[in-house]
């Protein structure tokens, strides 16, 4: 049977974590397409019909779903879901929200965080902070699955021709509303598409002295994370969260300054190629997946590190 993709955006562009979503389709095997809600989304559609692999986009264009509210979007996507073999979303913010939903209206069992296929009906996602992996295999004639985008290779962002197909199904379950949002800006890349990122822990005793760690990100190219005891303690806010219950993050080189490396740290940013730790506790469990670790003060060491740059 067909899968059904659900396209991460912002109603002006199709966010990476798409890409590594139709991977993971394309490794279960079938006619892929990718579901593009929002409203004034149509250059998003445009977008995804040119992703390598995807044979149709659906495109829901209506007010109901210009800010993703998971109640509507979930309703859409059961309504959609019932004629496909499986309903794939990437594991963000958004995807952790809705699929749930959508598998519930589907009186279904979800299968969050994926990081394996090994056949149409079976998979595998990490447990325990990722210290077991299983191997979940499911029965459910619809499978509703949540993508880890860090354990998949993107496919190409060009390279199709699938055709746009518009549905004017509007499902409003009239239970929540939209009242606001504050963005962060910033010129730096988004922590889970960046290749380096540089994250503070409780280490870094308060929010102004990132701005060291700022500093070193700008002349690297990088985005700046921080653990979760550095975000429950006010240094910088939670959407700089790394770990089980943050963001999870997969770049070629990960620094961690000041972060002992508790497990559910470790969880969301582990699968990094190259792991540097900079911390003054050589027991600190941060350097056990360490690629290279530096014992010292980081007050000196990353001043230090950011002139030699």
């Amino acid at each position: 049977m067909s899968i059904l993709v659900i396209a991460e955006h912002d109603n002006a562009e199709l966010k990476g974590a798409t890409l590594n979503t139709i991977a993971a389709a394309k490794a279960i095997g079938g006619d892929i397409h990718v579901l593009v809600a929002g409203a004034g989304c149509g250059a998003v559609a445009e977008a995804a019909a040119k992703v390598d692999g995807v044979s149709k986009v659906i495109l829901a264009d209506n007010a109901a779903y210009e800010h993703q509210l998971a109640e509507n979007v979930a309703k859409l996507v059961a309504d959609l879901g019932k004629d496909y073999g499986h309903v794939l979303a990437p594991a963000t913010t958004t995807g952790k929200n809705m699929l749930p939903r959508a598998a519930a209206l589907l009186d279904v069992q979800p299968i969050s965080d994926i990081i394996a296929v090994e056949s149409a009906d079976t998979f595998k996602r990490p447990i325990y902070a990722g210290n077991v992996i299983a191997t979940v295999q499911s029965s459910d004639a619809i499978k509703v699955i949540s993508v880890r985008s860090t354990a998949f290779d993107p496919v190409a962002a060009e390279g199709g021709s699938a055709a746009v197909e518009s549905v004017d199904i509007v499902d409003d379950a009239s239970i929540s509303s939209f009242v606001g949002e504050e963005l962060a800006e910033s010129d730096r890349p988004e922590l889970t598409a960046a290749k380096v990122v540089i994250s503070g822990g409780r280490g870094m005793q308060n929010g102004d002295n990132f701005e060291m760690l700022y500093k070193l990100a700008d002349k690297l190219g990088a985005a700046v994370g921080a653990s979760r005891a550095a975000v429950d303690a006010g240094f910088v806010p939670n959407d700089m969260q790394v770990g089980q219950t943050g963001k999870i993050v997969a770049p070629d080189l990960y620094i961690a300054v000041g972060i002992s490396g508790a497990i559910q740290h470790l969880a969301g940013m582990k699968d990094s190629k190259v792991i540097v730790a900079i911390n003054k506790d050589e027991e600190a469990p941060i350097f056990s997946v360490a690629d290279y670790g530096l014992v010292a003060d980081l007050f000196d060491a990353v001043p230090e590190l950011e002139t030699k740059l």
